[in-house]
């Protein structure tokens, strides 16, 4: 059962995330779908923040804190970290951030992140970009870059692409239905890849400038 604190400090989290209007895009695709490189150029190109799941995990752990070693013990013993935590670490870094347009890679991860993320934090995703790419062509990129990886060699490559099938699809449907997913080919070359996420793009930033004060 929740505390009066804990009832206390969602108000407070609601209303601080009420009075910042915030623009939320997930980015999803699997392992080796190349959503890192893309997130990159669309922080560049359009002022985003670039927010990653995992990196605020890892950082939380690496800072030492209370919350920090409970999320270590639950990875070693091969638990989940629960939704709440994640989204907590999400808000807070919203919060702490004086921008108000953010990437979210790797969340949600499944039904619950998703559904845990809309009723704790009010936050609608403007649309869901989704990085679509077969496996055998994210099996190959992830063996060809990653030769110093442990959790890079095929076995555990098919395993995480598994696990990425079955849980994110259903997001991916879900958003599919309100018509909120723009599924970019992510096969295609890097450079080829980001101009099909500009067409996605450029409707939400209609006068895009370029460094000749040109309206792309």
């Amino acid at each position: 059962m929740g505390t009066a604190v804990d009832a206390a400090n969602k108000v407070v989290n609601e209303s601080l995330l009420s009075e910042k209007k915030v623009t939320v895009i997930f980015v999803l695709g699997g392992p080796g779908s190349g959503k890192g490189t893309q997130c990159a150029n669309i922080v560049e190109n359009y002022g985003y923040t670039h927010l990653s799941a995992g990196d605020l995990l890892r950082a939380e752990i690496k800072s030492g804190s209370e919350n920090g070693t409970m999320i270590q013990n639950m990875i070693k013993e091969g638990k989940i970290v629960p939704s709440e935590v994640t989204i907590k670490l999400l808000q807070r870094a919203i919060q702490e951030t004086g921008n108000d347009k953010f990437l979210i890679d790797g969340f949600p991860r499944n039904e619950e992140n998703r559904a845990a993320f809309e009723s704790v934090t009010g936050i609608v995703p403007e649309f869901v970009l989704f990085f679509d790419c077969p496996e055998e062509e994210m099996e190959r990129r992830l063996l060809s870059r990653n030769q110093g990886r442990d959790d890079d060699n095929i076995e555990t490559i098919r395993k995480r692409f598994n696990v990425y099938m079955e849980s994110s699809l259903p997001v991916i449907e879900y958003y599919n239905a309100k018509g909120k997913v723009r599924k970019i080919d992510a096969v295609k070359p890097v450079e080829e890849v980001f101009e099909d996420v500009k067409a996605v793009f450029i409707p939400l930033h209609e006068k895009v400038v370029d460094s000749f004060g040109r309206i792309l």
